[in-house]
């Protein structure tokens, strides 16, 4: 895999002057093991508290989900993961007024979201919630009843869903109305709709479940989506995803922390004297490290943790733009390919039970469109994956081609390159990704709530020095960095009382 110019001088700008280390010592306050968006945020909230913090990497970069890359040619950037970051632009780990003196910029596209139709049509989700509603005709109605209630409480909402699930809520009455909502199959609260555009919109952004949108809770997905596309857009990071993670790891080294790349912890005693150990790790993988460190019954309960399906990935260097049949979406920063929600709801459900669809869901981002640095002048990159059985190992790119196809003729005579990345391949890239899990973790049953067990302290654990900090716990996958806040919050509370 070939390395993005943003990594150059990463280590120079990690590693701290011996007077800010306390490797002098050889010891740490906290050790994090990981350095994905979860565990920079938890690295960084416990060095601005004052606190001694290293963090281990057992790859060669920083930033797990939020790496780029020159993946296909020379010159193309491209995001190895994540790419549009539509919660982190709100979430206070990714605060600009902190990560932006180290380089973190967002860039908006003019178009958050378009879901393409057959025939030329398309469904445009816009920041405006009447823009959207005056784009979709005979639902533009039914969208503003939905969405303008939920923009005014979106200030005392977003707080609460990128928190512990089972908090107390700080406006209880702001939550019921979204929760009368939210608790609802996305099927059903789409029956409001009375055309396919709005049924297509709502449902592709629930289907970010990554779950039969016949399922309880799957609306909630849909309404924190397009709640935030209204609220913040949803923007990429100028240059690719490897931005977010540096600025964090930049503002880490201004406080003195540590960061150190391949270093592959395998057990407790590859660490050096902590008080404290932060996971960003899929629960199975804290498990292994931690050994006898934990009780016994509470490590099968962490090796019991449900992955759900996967991604297959593919990255694009193209000759020129995507030749959209619908000029919205040519405009659009994210454009979902599926068609109407029943095709949705039957791929879905395909992926669900172990079956490849002919036509899956397809998740893409044009980021050149509106950040031309990432490829030569002229030229393009595209971002896809699409959403198939958890450790599917069959080649998936004529069905992703064909879904990008059926809306964008002739896009296939634009391809230069292709960087393919399967399941396996995501798994082996970060073994968070198990199966081609990318979300850390199926959102099924009480694990949409509680992650990673059945508990109501979700980021400690029995063993009082070491936390799990990953998307395996709340609020889950996301680029916000949230997960790592809410552990570290947890640790600082433990450490103070020591």
């Amino acid at each position: 895999m070939a390395r993005s110019t943003h990594n150059e001088s990463l280590r120079d700008r990690v590693d701290p002057t011996p007077e800010q280390s306390s490797s002098r010592t050889g010891s740490y306050d906290a050790v994090v093991v990981g350095s994905g968006p979860n565990g920079l945020s938890a690295a960084v909230r416990l060095a601005e508290a004052g606190h001694s913090v290293l963090v281990l990497e057992a790859a060669d970069t920083i930033g797990g989900g939020t790496r780029s890359a020159e993946l296909t040619m020379p010159g193309y950037v491209h995001d190895v993961c994540a790419a549009v970051h539509a919660l982190g632009v709100s979430a206070p780990a990714m605060s600009l007024d902190v990560l932006g003196p180290h380089g973190l910029r967002w860039v908006w596209p003019e178009i958050p979201l378009a879901h393409p139709l057959d025939g030329g049509r398309a469904a445009v989700l816009h920041r405006s919630v009447e823009a959207t509603a005056a784009g979709l005709g005979a639902d533009g109605s039914a969208w503003r009843r939905l969405f303008e209630p939920l923009m005014r409480d979106w200030p005392r909402v977003l707080p609460q869903l990128l928190g512990p699930v089972v908090s107390p809520p700080r406006h209880p009455l702001a939550m019921a109305r979204f929760g009368v909502h939210a608790l609802q199959p996305a099927t059903l609260l789409a029956r409001r709709f009375e055309t396919d555009e709005a049924a297509a919109l709502f449902g592709g952004c629930a289907a970010h479940a990554i779950l039969p949108l016949t399922r309880p809770l799957t609306a909630a997905f849909g309404l924190m989506l397009a709640g935030s596309a209204h609220a913040d857009g949803w923007p990429v990071a100028a240059g690719g995803s490897q931005a977010v993670a540096d600025a964090l790891a930049a503002r880490l080294a201004e406080l003195g922390g540590e960061v150190r790349t391949g270093t592959f912890v395998r057990s407790l005693a590859d660490l050096p004297p902590h008080r404290i150990a932060m996971f960003d790790t899929n629960p199975a993988q804290l498990s292994s490290i931690a050994g006898d460190a934990l009780p016994s019954r509470y490590r099968r309960r962490l090796e019991r943790f449900h992955h759900g399906p996967g991604a297959f990935k593919i990255d694009y260097a193209l000759d020129g733009p995507v030749p959209w049949d619908n000029d919205d979406c040519r405009r659009a920063g994210t454009v979902h390919l599926i068609g109407t929600l029943a095709e949705l709801r039957a791929a879905e459900a395909d992926v669900a039970a172990g079956r490849m669809p002919d036509e899956p869901y397809v998740l893409v981002v044009q980021p050149t469109v509106f950040d031309p640095t990432r490829a030569p002048a002229g030229k393009h990159t595209l971002w896809a994956y699409a959403h198939v059985p958890h450790g599917y190992d069959g080649d998936a790119t004529g069905a992703i081609e064909q879904q990008i196809e059926r809306f964008a003729p002739g896009f296939r005579d634009l391809v230069l390159a292709r960087h393919i990345s399967t399941p396996g391949d995501l798994h082996t890239y970060n073994p968070n990704y198990v199966g081609g899990d990318i979300a850390g973790g199926a959102h099924s049953g009480m694990q949409l709530v509680f992650r990673p067990t059945l508990a109501l302290r979700s980021y400690a654990t029995p063993n009082p020095s070491l936390f799990l900090c990953s998307a395996s716990t709340p609020p889950g996958a996301g680029v916000h960095g949230m997960c790592g806040w809410h552990a570290a919050d947890r640790a600082l509370r433990r450490i103070e009382s020591q």
